[in-house]
């Protein structure tokens, strides 16, 4: 506990509240399937810990964050929660178009307290988010398809951050094919192969569909 609390700076409050948020897992996921069961045996490194890590990827400035597919929460809403004591301005939405994932995600909330979340039960191709600084996802779909939901919701300050596995080079180089941006690769503090983009001024290249 205390190096997760020195490694983050965060409270015991908010500790409290991700381990509340773990244990919650455990009982939903026999009902819902809401993560692999693989994975399940290791949610603290797999699913949290991978998270928080990209807190610190957030600017200082950032007021709205926007999570794509969230799924069980992962990272959006384990950001939040440490938003909560860090940054309270700081506010995030959501989106997860099947239902009964956003009912364990309102749980979460309600559980862990916390009122900086909205959670959107849509697709993302039905939502408008104004002034959207972050963009957020994590194992939704691959890098070029998902610039192309970005970039309804993004401006030339917008900047996301989108964990990969090991084949992100692969993902970035058929990215490119479609779109221009600017990116910088985060080594994963949770995964030899792995990395966290962080993209930002993104552009489909003319005559591209």
């Amino acid at each position: 506990m205390k190096k997760f609390m020195d490694t983050y700076n965060v409270s015991r409050e908010t500790f409290e509240r991700l381990k509340a948020y773990e244990a919650s897992l455990h009982g939903w996921q026999k009902k819902f399937n809401l993560v692999s069961n693989a994975s399940l045996e290791d949610a603290w490194n797999r699913h949290f810990l991978d998270s928080a890590q990209l807190f610190k990827l957030i600017p200082e400035n950032a007021k709205t964050v926007v999570d794509f597919g969230s799924g069980a929460g992962f990272p959006g809403m384990v950001l939040a929660i440490m938003a909560a004591e860090k940054t309270p301005y700081l506010n995030f939405y959501l989106i997860e178009s099947i239902s009964k994932k956003t009912l364990y995600l309102n749980e979460v909330k309600k559980i862990t307290g916390i009122d900086n979340v909205k959670i959107i039960n849509d697709r993302i191709e039905n939502i408008k988010i104004p002034n959207v600084d972050v963009i957020t996802s994590r194992a939704m779909c691959s890098l070029k398809e998902l610039l192309g939901y970005v970039t309804k919701f993004s401006t030339s300050k917008t900047l996301c951050i989108f964990p990969k596995g090991k084949k992100y080079p692969e993902e970035i180089a058929e990215a490119q094919k479609y779109w221009s941006f600017n990116y910088k690769v985060v080594p994963s503090e949770q995964s030899d192969e792995g990395a966290i983009l962080v993209i930002n001024q993104i552009k489909k290249h003319k005559g591209v569909k």
